[in-house]
């Protein structure tokens, strides 16, 4: 079989959010002749009930070939093999269960983020909340193709990067916190008893040597100006450090995967933003970036490759 991209097929009003493919064989094998892909927007942290699911299934059941993928590189829904004339009645019937197809082709792709505040306490600010308001607040860019390529937005709750955000993704939304970690002692020194080896698995592993360890008084000190704010630390001792209170992210930008070009991390645009309802100065910082990358990129030229190029 083979993909046929650009809008070969779909469904009305959108520009993607189904990916055609056809097979080599069609006459051998008449009935995956065409195999076409779905890509649906999932909900925000991948939390679906019972009730859900089995609604989904039943529209696969009637519609496709029944096969899924739970979930695509992107966090999409795939669900992989359906013909040409049931592409539009299986969408209608998706949206009748609150379903709507994610993004594919030269558009904003579907965003995801990491499950934050609903199980992790890392979290420096509500992903789920950002990405269900981003992902309406872009609904023409998500669906209506009208880039030089693939826009990418990923979002990670703390520096661990869940979602590996800063390699994949041409936004990456990384959570922070711009004050001192906080420290409980007595914790500390429970970790010092119970065999954890401060100074070889912590401090002398800091990458920018911020911490000091006082094994007669068993205490920990940490000069903030210096930290990077890495986690390794908190997770190797997270009753004992955690992060700082004034939270919010730091934004990235220009992350991709090696297609036309090879990989690229990400940079650092905006190294604090408070990330609050209605997100209104992330949106913004977006769109101008978008405009600059319209007006400047060539086809098929990711973000990263364009500000490495200019």
């Amino acid at each position: 079989t083979h993909w046929k991209h650009g809008g070969i097929v779909g469904v009305k009003g959108y520009g993607g959010g189904v990916i055609g493919r056809y097979s080599d064989l069609a006459e051998e094998f008449p009935h995956v002749a065409e195999f076409h892909t779905f890509r649906v927007n999932m909900p925000s942290g991948w939390f679906y009930t019972t009730e859900k699911l089995r609604q989904l299934c039943d529209v696969w059941d009637k519609h496709g070939s029944r096969l899924t993928n739970m979930h695509g590189a992107t966090g999409d829904i795939i669900l992989l093999g359906a013909p040409t004339d049931a592409l539009q009645p299986c969408f209608d019937d998706l949206a009748e269960i609150d379903f709507d197809l994610g993004g594919s082709g030269s558009d904003m792709r579907t965003p995801s983020a990491c499950v934050g505040p609903a199980r992790c306490e890392y979290a420096c600010f509500d992903t789920l909340e950002m990405l269900h308001t981003i992902t309406l607040e872009f609904q023409d860019e998500l669906h209506r193709p009208m880039f030089p390529y693939k826009s990418k937005i990923k979002i990670s709750g703390c520096p661990n990067d869940c979602v590996a955000s800063v390699a994949r993704s041409d936004f990456s939304v990384i959570g922070t916190w711009r004050d001192a970690i906080r420290v409980n002692p007595d914790e500390v020194v429970k970790y010092a008893n119970e065999g954890l080896d401060i100074q070889t698995e912590v401090v002398d592993l800091c990458p920018t040597g911020c911490m000091t360890w006082d094994p007669a008084a068993k205490t920990l000190t940490i000069n903030d100006g210096e930290c990077n704010r890495c986690m390794h630390c908190i997770n190797l001792m997270p009753k004992a450090l955690r992060p700082g209170v004034d939270k919010g992210a730091t934004i990235l930008v220009g992350g991709k995967a090696p297609i036309v070009h090879g990989a690229l991390l990400s940079w650092v645009i905006v190294p604090f933003m408070k990330l609050e309802p209605p997100y209104t100065e992330f949106i913004d910082l977006v769109r101008r970036i978008w405009d600059w990358w319209d007006e400047n990129g060539k086809m098929r030229e990711r973000l990263g490759e364009l500000i490495n190029r200019l």
